[in-house]
């Protein structure tokens, strides 16, 4: 069955007991290890237990498909139920998980398959998907509102809250993968040190160093129509293994800031004015080219690039197309049309 929404929450706190295994995939590899840890949790008492928590990769099995029914009618030391994890599958498994599927019982062992991003079309995603004794959670890198909860409940654990401005600029500065974003978070906290309140100041001084970082680099490469930049910096973030979702999702913030800068000045605002007026700011050292950015693009054009991205995402997540692929192609037209602008 697939499950989302509300209903991955009560999952991953406690699995339907028809279940015998879930998929837990998806670009954002961090909140892939997070839920993961949850539903082990919920299944064991203790995740690091010998005896009740087996550990397979995807190459062990491929090179051994019995191995998964042998570990599954194993019965475990002690009593208890059996949890079985498994990382780093594909699709060419598929006929392995059918097959445990077919004859597994719900009182047995709970199968963990934990995978990287799986499109539409992925053999075993629909497997999982369609199967009724089995359930698919797919992980993408949080939205702006889910982030905003992310944070919150983050620096809340840390007897902390943010500002407005501060919030802001966190949302728009983290959120590609949900373990970076946790860590980068609590090294907020141990900077801050005592509870309260993270101020712009706080957040710029230990998070706000992204304008040295690889994906700041691509988004500042396809603004301004530097395609031999972006090309180098996309190279770093796949080398980084970034996701091409969430490179796509923090362009289109980049492009909606220059949009809404636009509309601005097209309200007779200064180009100074309606720079300063964004949420969260503009880094200082980036203040230059942004502005020239917003120059150049007109709003018809942002209006283009940014259905571009849309279409990006939607293709990264529905076609059998490599995700960087769809990504880099569509970062590289956007970035030519910026270069041909300029000319």
């Amino acid at each position: 069955m697939k499950i989302t929404g509300a209903r991955i929450e009560a999952f991953l706190r406690n699995p339907d007991p028809k279940s015998v295994a879930v998929l837990v995939f998806g670009p954002d590899r961090g909140l892939v290890r997070e839920r993961g840890a949850t539903i082990a949790r919920a299944v064991v008492d203790d995740p690091a237990d010998p005896f009740r928590v087996v550990e397979l990769s995807g190459g062990s099995l491929k090179s051994d498909p019995a191995r998964l029914g042998d570990e599954a009618a194993a019965v475990p030391f002690g009593g208890g139920r059996k949890l079985i994890r498994i990382s780093e599958v594909g699709d060419d498994l598929t006929q392995v998980f059918s097959a445990f599927l077919e004859l597994a019982r719900n009182d047995g062992a709970f199968v963990l398959v934990q995978a990287a991003e799986l499109s539409g079309r992925s053999k075993l995603r629909k497997l999982f998907e369609g199967a009724k004794n089995a359930g698919a959670i797919a992980c993408y890198a949080d939205d702006a509102r889910n982030l905003r909860g992310v944070i919150a409940e983050t620096l809340k654990g840390h007897g902390l809250t943010a500002t407005r401005d501060a919030m802001a600029f966190l949302a728009e500065n983290l959120g590609s993968d949900r373990e970076v974003t946790r860590a980068e978070l609590d090294k907020l906290a141990l900077y801050k040190g005592d509870p309260g309140e993270i101020s712009l100041d706080d957040a710029i001084a230990c998070v706000g160093d992204s304008g040295a970082t690889s994906l700041d680099a691509v988004v500042f490469a396809t603004g301004e129509g530097d395609a031999r930049g972006l090309e180098s910096a996309l190279r770093r973030v796949w080398g980084e293994g970034a996701s091409p979702v969430s490179v796509l999702r923090v362009v289109t913030r980049h492009f909606q800031r220059l949009h809404f800068v636009a509309a601005q000045m097209a309200g007779g605002r200064t180009l100074d004015q309606s720079v300063s007026s964004l949420r969260p700011p503009v880094i200082f050292l980036r203040a230059g080219s942004f502005k020239n950015q917003a120059r150049a693009w007109t709003p018809d054009r942002l209006a283009r690039a940014m259905e571009l991205l849309l279409g990006a995402e939607i293709d990264c997540k529905s076609t059998g197309i490599p995700s960087e692929a769809v990504c880099s192609r569509a970062l590289l037209r956007i970035a030519q049309a910026g270069a041909s602008r300029r000319r």
